[in-house]
């Protein structure tokens, strides 16, 4: 009990210490009249749907961004996506914690946010074309394809701030506003810092977006502008030395995590400075984008009159479009204390001296131009289109010891459609590289979706096959390309076959997914570039439900069936499941939205892939598995009052144990030399405000 209360207060003395933080930002936005609903419009150059303010009740009609009341005390805000012909509302649920988190219920981690992380479940990848196969950080950066196109009829921001034991902190701050009723503009900033419970764990990752769309009065011109950029640290550590005997080591100096023996980075000290972005041993990614595109359309006007205002309106029959793209990514992986006998075991590299400087970097500028045009056969349908375009990409690549220019020409298409009545939704997908770097690469996707029925659901069927060059680590030019001799790899080919069925009155969805693999590429032994020549098979069943327990008591489950047929290089849990028993209700109070109870994450025992830190990467290995006796748990605490929402959080309580003196020293393994840390106290404040 000493022990648990120990732990207790160390937690709270991080938290009192970051509690400025807190106090500021809830002094701040209590200054601010703040009051926002989650409504729905149509979108910019579009026909408006408007929500009415407190008191009012919803119309659908010729209410307008030029008739709204700046004043009012409401706001009407939608978004959409780049390639998305919907509006989509923003969400105010507090029940799933990990919608407001950057790493998704379905990844495990190195034991720190920010650190390298995978998904448990089965994906490979079905994108054509240049990858660098550098992907292991995906999950905390900002893509061209994820950003939110904004409309809104009053500036809206959100302030959102989450506070973790030892000193972990992610701000994300989000702006939006319409300069005027057609143009849009937001900005967003996230950082993610966290010292780590472990030596050598350190990130810091900054995210910076700026996003515009334009359009024109007589709604023939559309602009979308995207500014991004995602520099990413992340220290490496090569994993605990020895999990067995220091997890489990009796003297109470191991309790503190930090102090047990990892392979690389030396003897860092522990900083909980943010301001702190050194970096001795780990990749530092950098990635940089610039996206231009331009519409225009052909089409017929219309208009709609009121008593006092003219609404026009623009139904498109031919739309050109211009996509302008330019990339600088930059990746380096550098250990300024290099182990030389460490780097000699796993990478068959030798180093000068016994403590050396190990760097491996490389760069890549992308200058992309997409030329399209699409048809619509029903004007008054935009969800229903046919796209055809060609795609121009100059490539220039700078490595260890050479510099390289590429090129790449290819053409797609696409057909969409959403039918009017609501019951089909269609879309079809293909693209071709005709010549260039990846010449021959292919990549075809149909996607089916039909409403059976209001009290029958959805039924969904789809299909995709791509034709695809190995990652560029894979090309002996690279500088991640750490083998002493040239490999040929061939194209990998990949089919996938899924359907899904959805009743959303059950709340129960059913999805199943076969995966059939030719010429499979992967790693082995940290560094060794590897293909499977023979079929590989991989079977994939998930099942999602929510139960009633009670009146507002409810047991949500997710559970994922994964089996590996033949002798496939591939190593899945057979078993994942995440569960969350809850009350969800208001406790009586009319403007309170809380849920409150327990998180449940089991999978069951598999030899879980290795991390190589130089190659940034989880390679397949067969000699050690990974078990754990109890999943992880957390408790949990989460509520909205209006714009105000708040998480408290306490995660990885099945790391609690009595052994030499109580502790949370249970921790559960996530990859060979990699663990959970235990008890995190998590916090997390989100408000949104009007301006």
């Amino acid at each position: 009990m000493q022990r648990f209360c120990t732990e207790l207060n160390k937690n709270r003395t991080v938290l009192k210490k970051k509690s400025t933080y807190i106090i500021f930002l809830l002094l701040f936005i209590v200054a601010q009249e703040s009051s926002a609903q989650d409504e729905v419009i149509q979108g910019i150059g579009n026909r408006i749907r408007t929500v009415g303010g407190a008191g009012r009740t919803g119309s659908t009609g010729t209410d307008s961004l030029r008739r709204r009341d700046k004043n009012a005390d409401s706001i009407t805000i939608s978004y959409k996506y780049l390639d998305s012909t919907g509006n989509y509302k923003l969400d105010s649920s507090v029940s799933d914690f990990t919608k407001r988190f950057p790493i998704p219920a379905t990844h495990i981690f190195l034991g720190n946010t920010g650190n390298a992380a995978k998904s448990l479940l089965f994906s490979p990848q079905f994108s054509s074309g240049f990858n660098t196969g550098l992907n292991a950080f995906d999950i905390y950066t900002l893509k061209p394809e994820a950003v939110r196109f904004y409309n809104t009829t009053r500036p809206y921001s959100e302030l959102n701030y989450q506070l973790a034991s030892r000193a972990e902190q992610i701000i994300d701050l989000v702006h939006t506003q319409n300069l005027k009723p057609d143009w849009n503009v937001a900005f967003r900033y996230r950082l993610i810092n966290a010292p780590g419970f472990f030596k050598n764990q350190k990130t810091n990752h900054n995210n910076y977006l700026l996003n515009s769309l334009y359009a024109s009065k007589n709604r023939r011109y559309k602009n979308y502008f995207i500014l991004l950029g995602n520099k990413l640290q992340s220290s490496e550590n090569g994993g605990i030395v020895d999990t067995v005997d220091y997890l489990n080591n009796p003297n109470r100096v191991y309790n503190d995590r930090f102090n047990i023996p990892v392979k690389l980075g030396g003897d860092e000290g522990f900083s909980s400075n943010f301001f702190t972005t050194k970096i001795s041993t780990g990749n530092k990614y950098s990635l940089f984008t610039v996206l231009l595109r331009q519409q225009y359309d052909l089409g017929k006007k219309d208009s709609i009159v009121t008593d006092s205002t003219v609404i026009p309106l623009f139904f498109p029959r031919l739309r050109f479009e211009h996509t302008f793209t330019l990339e600088q990514n930059k990746y380096i992986y550098q250990d300024y204390v290099a182990d030389s006998v460490y780097y000699k075991t796993y990478y068959d590299t030798t180093l000068s001296k016994p403590i050396d400087t190990f760097l491996v970097r490389e760069r890549w500028n992308i200058v992309t131009n997409d030329f399209s045009i699409y048809q619509f056969p029903d004007a008054k349908n935009l969800h229903q289109f046919i796209k055809a375009g060609l795609t121009i990409q100059n490539l220039a690549g700078e490595f260890s010891s050479s510099k390289g220019n590429f090129y790449n020409l290819f053409g797609h298409a696409e057909y969409r459609n959403k039918t009017k009545n609501q019951q089909w939704d269609m879309e079809a997908n293909g693209k071709l590289y005709f010549t260039g770097l990846n010449s021959g690469d292919f990549e075809v996707s149909i996607n089916l979706q039909r409403l059976l029925g209001n009290k029958i659901g959805y039924l969904q069927v789809g299909f995709q096959n791509t034709n695809r060059s190995p990652y560029t680590i894979y090309d002996n030019r690279s500088s991640f390309y750490l083998m002493k001799t040239a490999n040929d790899f061939k194209k990998e080919n990949n089919t996938h076959l899924f359907a899904s069925y959805f009743l959303p009155s059950f709340k129960f969805r059913l999805t199943g997914h076969y995966y059939l693999l030719t010429n499979y590429t992967y790693i082995k032994n940290y560094y060794e570039l590897q293909q499977e020549s023979a079929l590989s098979n991989v079977l994939q069943v998930a099942l999602e439900k929510t139960f009633k327990l009670g009146k507002h008591w409810n047991w949500h489950t997710d559970i994922y069936f994964q089996q590996v047929i033949g002798n496939a290089p591939i190593n899945v849990p057979i078993i994942y499941t995440r569960n969350r028993i809850a009350y969800e209700g208001n406790l009586g109070f009319k403007n309170l939205d809380i849920t409150m109870g327990a998180e449940f994450r089991y999978r069951t025992t598999y030899k879980a892939d290795g991390y190589s830190p130089v190659l940034g990467q989880f390679f397949f290995q067969d000699s050690i598995t990974i078990k754990n006796q109890l999943p992880d748990i957390a408790a949990y605490v989460h509520f909205r009052i209006k714009p105000f929402k708040a998480f408290v959080r306490a995660e990885n309580l099945n790391t609690a144990r009595a052994d030499n003196g109580f502790g949370f020293t249970r921790n559960n393994l996530v990859a060979p030399g990699y663990a959970l840390p235990g008890l995190q106290i998590r916090v997390g404040v989100y408000w949104s405000f009007v301006n």
